[in-house]
C-alpha cells in the first residue's frame, strides 16, 4: 500500500464533498458518503444516521437560489491503517454563507473529524462531524451587490 497515495484520495474525497455541496451536486455528495454514514453537524445539533438523512438535509437546507455557499477545508491531519481500507481525518473548515432573501452573511471556523472506509475500492466518508470554533452572522450592507449567481437563471 502506498499511504501517500491513500492519504491524496482522501484528500481529494474532502474537496468533492464541499464541492458538491456548495454547487448542490446531490448525487455527487451522496456518493461521497457510505450508505451507513453517520454525521454530528454542530456538536451534534444536527445528527443523522444515514447517506439518505444527510443529504435529505442538505438538499433541503442549502438548495436555494438565494442561499450562496463557500466552504474549504485546510490543514489535513489523516492516517490510514495498515491495511488501507480505514482512515480518520481532522480538517479545518472556514466557510461562508450568503443569505440572499434575509440579506445576512455568515462566516465562520470548525474543526472537522472524519472517518473513511474503502467501499468497493473507493474511499467514503463513513463518519463525519464538527465543532464550531467560531461563527459570526452579519447584515448585508444596502450597497452589497451580487454580481453572479450561478443558481439565479
Amino acid at each position: 500500500m502506498n499511504t501517500l497515495y491513500e492519504i491524496e484520495l482522501i484528500k481529494q474525497l474532502k474537496a468533492r464533498y464541499f464541492r458538491t455541496l456548495d454547487t448542490n451536486e446531490w448525487t455527487g455528495f451522496g456518493q461521497c458518503l457510505t450508505v451507513d454514514c453517520k454525521a454530528r453537524y454542530r456538536g451534534g445539533k444536527w445528527s443523522f444516521d444515514s447517506r439518505s438523512e444527510i443529504v435529505g438535509f442538505m438538499k433541503e437546507h442549502m438548495s436555494a437560489e438565494t442561499l450562496l455557499s463557500m466552504h474549504t477545508g485546510h490543514h489535513p491531519e489523516i492516517s490510514v491503517d495498515k491495511n488501507g481500507v480505514t482512515a480518520v481525518g481532522t480538517w479545518y473548515l472556514h466557510d461562508v454563507i450568503i443569505n440572499i432573501e434575509h440579506r445576512t452573511i455568515l462566516t465562520g471556523a470548525a474543526i472537522y473529524a472524519d472517518e473513511y472506509r474503502k467501499d468497493s475500492g473507493e474511499w467514503r466518508i463513513s463518519k463525519t462531524g464538527y465543532e464550531r470554533t467560531f461563527e459570526c452572522l452579519e447584515p448585508l450592507h444596502e450597497k452589497h451587490r451580487i454580481l453572479h449567481n450561478m443558481f439565479a437563471g
